[in-house]
């Protein structure tokens, strides 16, 4: 499995908490796709909405969260690619912080149409449907964004570093574009402030965001169990959801080679089996070897 898919493998369960139809979708992960599924038929069978990243709904007191971590203020022109059914972002931003401008940009026609019908009584609030490429993003004071696709990430890097002013914020979760340096961590919320720094190199990045030059097992789990609190998981679902992703996150950090351990934790190993015995989930493939 490339590092690719074992990034949006975990970026996936993050956003389970968030999808509409929870129900259905816990249901489908435990009952319908996991039986005898390796990891590779288990991404290929997810819903089109939760590997996109579309369809997805962040509750209200996590927004105010966000836009508090990001000082966002009446100064300001907060940009949101690709709100979704966040339209409800859209005028929290606007109603209760007071923003100059808010412009939501997605290119999925209905969520258009129904942010336009749910904002227009409100004076200050534009819903574009745009390209990231046909963007004009130059005005933007704080740009927030939640997506998966790394090529478009890319090109939203380029987009910014080339049209956003200094001082300009750059807001998100779990990690920054690229190998680009955070001004700010509340992990998992991500700030970084124009002019950008990068690091030269995958642990120069890690150590910035998380603490330390390498991610153990503990790190691991308190980054999952801190996430989940923040984006507000129901506590039914965070303890199975805090093993997969926690697991995850350090075979991620293993096959990237910035694992602080030399060999395979007990802990991990005992949490593999579990998932494997009890969920028919087997990640052992997506351990590389060393």
């Amino acid at each position: 499995m490339t590092n690719i898919k074992i990034r949006n493998f975990v970026k996936i369960f993050l956003k389970i908490r968030f999808t509409i139809r929870i129900k259905e979708i816990i249901y489908l992960l435990l009952v319908k796709v996991l039986k005898n599924l390796k990891i590779d038929e288990f991404l290929s069978n997810l819903p089109s909405e939760v590997i996109s990243g579309s369809n997805i709904t962040i509750a209200d007191t996590v927004f105010r969260n966000i836009f508090k971590f990001s000082k966002l203020s009446f100064n300001d022109i907060f940009y949101y690619i690709g709100f979704g059914n966040n339209v409800h972002s859209l005028k929290i931003a606007k109603e209760e912080f007071g923003v100059k401008k808010v412009i939501g940009i997605d290119q999925n026609e209905k969520f258009i149409q129904n942010a336009k019908y749910q904002t227009k009584d409100i004076h200050g609030i534009d819903i574009v449907k745009k390209p990231i490429e046909e963007l004009d993003i130059s005005e933007a004071t704080i740009l927030f964004f939640w997506f998966n696709d790394v090529g478009l990430i890319e090109k939203l890097r380029v987009k910014i570093e080339k049209e956003m002013k200094r001082g300009s914020r750059l807001v998100t979760l779990l990690s920054p574009p690229g190998l680009m340096l955070p001004s700010l961590v509340d992990f998992p919320f991500i700030m970084c402030i124009k002019p950008f720094i990068y690091a030269s190199n995958l642990k120069q990045q890690i150590k910035s965001i998380y603490g330390n030059s390498c991610l153990d097992f503990t790190a691991s789990w308190l980054l999952s169990e801190n996430y989940i609190k923040k984006l507000e998981t129901p506590p039914r679902y965070s303890r199975f959801i805090n093993i997969l992703l926690s697991m995850t996150i350090w075979i991620n950090a293993w096959n990237n080679g910035v694992s602080c351990e030399k060999d395979i934790p007990a802990p991990v190993e005992s949490y593999i089996g579990i998932l494997n015995t009890f969920f028919n989930i087997d990640l052992k493939e997506m351990i590389m070897k060393k």
